[in-house]
């Protein structure tokens, strides 16, 4: 039996009605202007790549920069959520001036789960960037032999 995994990208900043910023994402989503497309709304949302074997699903995420206490993962109604919140702030101090730095870097993923996963068992690491998940699958129970029954 297959069963895929469905993708949903959850974006806050998504609006229900159109605006004009909405309209200059989509008109420069041409890749004739990809070098000079514009940062309107810093949004990173990182790629996945989510794989099948017999025994368990794998999600793969690309967070480079992020350390793995910033990451939440959850299982809520069906659906893992992987969120992650990074933030950095410099400071330099000389004689003549002060400049302070900041950044700030989050996403929210969430993937519907199939009923096969065995939801207590999934495991994460994040190493070199990547954060890799392990969903196991749940072992399908032997189908039993097949009894016939007359009727009298």
């Amino acid at each position: 039996m297959e069963v895929d995994m469905s993708l949903v990208k959850w974006n806050s900043a998504a609006n229900l009605f159109p605006t004009i910023t909405n309209w200059m994402d989509d008109f420069f989503e041409d890749t004739f202007f990809e070098g000079i497309k514009p940062m309107v709304k810093g949004i990173t949302i990182p790629a996945a790549n989510i794989t099948e074997t017999n025994d368990a699903f794998r999600v793969e995420m690309a967070a480079p920069g992020f350390e793995k206490q910033e990451f939440k993962i959850e299982v809520k109604d069906g659906y893992l959520h992987i969120s992650g919140e990074h933030k950095v702030e410099k400071t330099e101090k000389d004689a003549k001036f002060t400049r302070r730095e900041f950044q700030f870097a989050s996403f929210k993923r969430a993937f519907a789960l199939p009923d096969n996963v065995d939801t207590e068992k999934i495991a994460a690491n994040y190493d070199n960037g990547m954060l890799k998940l392990t969903l196991p699958k749940l072992t399908a129970e032997e189908p039993k032999d097949v009894r016939k029954i007359t009727v009298n």
